[in-house]
């Protein structure tokens, strides 16, 4: 469904080691879609990737960084209103010969989100929280009433609840009929970090979970804390990409339930521009270095700067076009997810 989440994709310099690191915790497993790009899977089916932060790309100021992607049913019209709302397009829209069509985008205030439609049936998230599933998603920005008109606007999210974090600050939660996520304006402490989107895994138990991800090298950014439903705890991978990590207390209602952290921790905070294709990649890196500032790592190298997506046209058009590793959150997976699952 258009405004749904429907794919996530991990840009990381170490896709090996990042395939040993979350299933630790997270029960994921991993599906090969070609010698670039792996899927995560869950209960067999894809609903992420995996694609490798090359030495390009990391010139170019793109650091380790986690990427949601938002269904849209009408892409090149989606990314058409984006740009009237004041955002820009940074990748695309590129198709993924018979799997779907993506672009990646970045909203007026700076973060950088992807869009995605399949050609076959939507495997979207609709807003119930499952074990091994993202199941929040965040954004700090330096204005959320603004960024919460453009997203309005352009998903049809609607506003559901509000909470005050402090000194006036405000905690705006929407979605689509359940919670799909929250925004808040960045906080004085954090004014170095550029907008971005933070993404919440649904585990058993934060506790054990941070337990044992910070065993296996990850690294907190904001400890294990109690929420309004349930709990939460912001890390670092240890190569560097933010996350987040969220559960649900015993018969806390599933609408509401991840819904008020927020995830000012200083986690990955750098917008990234994605590309799909290692040429488009090249420029979508290059736009979003500009339009971005590369954030500071909270804690260590969690900064999130544009996301890139990939797919075998990508890989395709990459090798013609020119040169960055050409994935594509959905895309990829969507293809290879899309393949399989859309």
């Amino acid at each position: 469904m258009h405004g749904q989440f429907v794919w996530y994709e991990l840009t990381t310099p170490d896709p090996d080691a990042a395939q040993k690191f979350y299933p630790r915790f997270t029960g994921w497993g991993t599906q090969k879609f070609d010698n670039d790009y792996t899927m995560w899977t869950t209960g067999g089916a894809p609903f992420a990737g995996i694609f490798r932060l090359g030495p390009e790309m990391r010139a170019q100021g793109v650091p380790p960084n986690w990427m949601p992607y938002v269904e849209a049913n009408d892409v090149g019209k989606t990314a058409e209103l984006a740009v009237s709302l004041g955002g820009k397009i940074l990748n695309g829209p590129t198709d993924i010969p018979g799997t779907g069509r993506f672009a990646v985008l970045q909203d007026p205030q700076g973060a950088v989100f992807g869009i995605y439609k399949s050609n076959g049936p939507s495997q979207a998230w609709d807003g119930t929280p499952v074990v091994g599933r993202f199941s929040w998603h965040e954004l700090m920005t330096t204005d959320w009433k603004a960024a919460w008109d453009f997203y309005q606007k352009l998903f049809g999210w609607e506003r559901q609840s509000e909470m005050d974090m402090g000194g006036g600050n405000m905690y705006a939660m929407w979605g689509k009929g359940k919670m799909f996520g929250g925004m808040f304006n960045r906080p004085p402490e954090m004014a170095s970090m550029n907008p971005f989107w933070l993404v919440y895994i649904h585990v058993k138990d934060v506790g054990k979970a941070v337990d044992i991800a910070t065993k296996a090298g990850a690294f907190v950014q904001r400890p294990r804390m109690d929420i309004p439903g349930g709990t939460i705890a912001i890390l670092g991978d240890p190569q560097g990409a933010g996350f987040a990590l969220h559960d649900l207390a015993a018969g806390a209602m599933t609408t509401t339930s991840a819904a008020k952290a927020p995830a000012r921790a200083k986690a990955t905070s750098t917008s990234k521009a994605g590309s799909a294709k290692k040429a488009a990649s090249k420029k979508a890196a290059k736009k979003a270095k500009k339009a971005a500032k590369t954030g500071k790592k909270a804690t260590k190298k969690t900064k999130r700067t544009a996301r890139k997506p990939r797919t075998k046209a990508a890989k395709k058009s990459t090798r013609r076009s020119a040169k960055k590793s050409a994935k594509r959150p959905t895309k990829r997976p969507a293809r290879r997810s899309a393949k399989r699952r859309r």
